[in-house]
């Protein structure tokens, strides 16, 4: 039927049967979102995205046999994989960033209020940002960046055109493609191509990773 957008579909993988239970019952009840399976570790995760189909993983960080970051950086590694959303306890791990330079688009506390929790899901299936230009900063921090980080990012920056450069400014302070097209006096679909031509030149996973190049360079 025409104007019916179909469900996000999510698999949640956490080695707590009752983290999964409780992400479960906070996202099968939401409208337009769809929790397709569950899994208890990182080695499950690839036979699971075959099966399922998911478009956004919920991805716990510490797991007994394969953790997440390294699920994340294979999973990341296929031909259109589905967005990953780390889980953490508590937000200053700094396994996180490791996840975000793996190729996750965010992350998110497990105590996360069911609303921010649903947002954020829609968000990321999207293609918008997930983290706040604070967000990023504090977990940049919590893991200096060395002089050979910022001159890599520097120099990759420099491929860019100054119409790029601009965009990439704007990844990196977290606005959503319609925020960008505003400030830039340019469409969203514009937007979008530059997003992805961007990604292509730096080989950068997503919009997340752009946004970590940029605090490397120290732009932001």
């Amino acid at each position: 039927m025409a104007g019916v957008t179909a469900p996000v579909r999510v698999l949640i993988v956490d080695d707590d049967a009752l983290v999964r239970a409780g992400l479960t019952m906070m996202l099968d009840g939401a409208a337009g979102i769809c929790v397709v399976g569950e899994v208890g570790d990182g080695t499950d995760v690839p036979a699971a995205v075959d099966a399922l189909a998911p478009d956004v993983v919920l991805m716990d960080l510490r797991m007994p046999r394969v953790d997440g970051i390294a699920a994340t950086r294979r999973l990341r590694a296929r031909t259109k994989p589905p967005e990953v959303v780390v889980l953490t306890t508590f937000d200053a791990d700094e396994n996180v960033l490791r996840a975000l330079r793996a190729g996750a688009s965010g992350f998110l506390v497990k105590d996360t209020p069911p609303a921010e929790l649903v947002g954020a899901v829609r968000r990321v299936a999207a293609g918008d940002p997930m983290l706040s230009p604070q967000v990023t900063r504090r977990l940049m921090d919590r893991v200096a960046t060395g002089a050979g980080d910022y001159e890599r990012a520097r120099a990759a920056l420099a491929a860019l055109s100054p119409r790029e450069h601009d965009v990439v400014l704007c990844v990196a302070r977290g606005r959503a493609n319609a925020e960008i097209a505003a400030e830039l006096g340019m469409g969203v679909a514009t937007v979008k191509a530059h997003v992805s031509h961007i990604l292509t030149k730096l080989d950068l996973e997503n919009r997340t990773q752009i946004a970590l190049l940029a605090h490397d360079a120290d732009l932001i």
